[in-house]
């Protein structure tokens, strides 16, 4: 066996555990900072929820600001995709409201950290900024799509129906939040597609 390929074997297990370790804190700065905020939760809070001293949470993240961006990070690495699929859009649309039901602690996350970032200084403001500059100029473009073959109602402008659909998600998402048992958030969204587009079987 090579002196390299030992070296290589040895670094597993310590590389392994740094990212448990990561991922343990990242766990629960999504818990502390859904619950209280950004502003309101505190690093000695996500330490105490991951069960290790504040010292090696400053390790792994040296700021809380470092951390927050991790956090985001982390939270569209494990979320649901976001639609595409040209034809399916509204499929697919509907499909990932119904799955993002199934992580709550996500969603509260992400509508904590969207109010919060709205103040000037906010260190996840470029992050939402961007965001939502991706979403609308996608959502537009796949609705642009769907016209070109004849799906989408005539008179509905993609430069504003794109926004819409994220205004629309982000609002009924928030009104799940509060009141998960008396809003549809996959329906809801269903019903304002139907409502732009054609559906294929009227075309045929």
């Amino acid at each position: 066996m090579s002196t390299k390929t030992t070296a290589s074997r040895g670094t597993r297990g310590p590389y392994a555990k740094s990212a448990a370790r990561r991922r343990e804190i990242l766990e629960a700065a999504v818990s502390i900072f859904g619950s209280k905020g950004y502003s309101g939760g505190s690093i000695q809070e996500v330490a105490d929820r991951a069960g290790i001293a504040q010292t090696t949470l400053l390790h792994h993240f040296p700021t809380k600001e470092q951390l927050l961006v991790a956090v985001l990070e982390y939270r569209d690495e494990i979320s649901p995709n976001t639609p595409g699929t040209r034809e399916h859009f509204a499929e697919v649309v509907a499909e990932q409201a119904e799955n993002n039901e199934g992580v709550p602690h996500l969603i509260e996350l992400y509508s904590v950290l969207c109010g919060e970032a709205t103040t000037r200084d906010h260190p996840a403001r470029e992050y939402f900024v961007k965001r939502f500059q991706r979403l609308r100029a996608e959502y537009s473009n796949e609705l642009r799509y769907l016209a070109s073959i004849g799906r989408l109602r005539p008179g509905v402008d993609p430069a504003i129906a794109g926004p819409t659909i994220v205004a629309l998600w982000d609002g009924i998402q928030t009104q799940w939040l509060l009141s998960p048992e008396q809003v549809d958030m996959p329906g809801t969204l269903k019903a304002y597609l139907d409502l732009i587009l054609i559906n294929p079987d009227s075309l045929v």
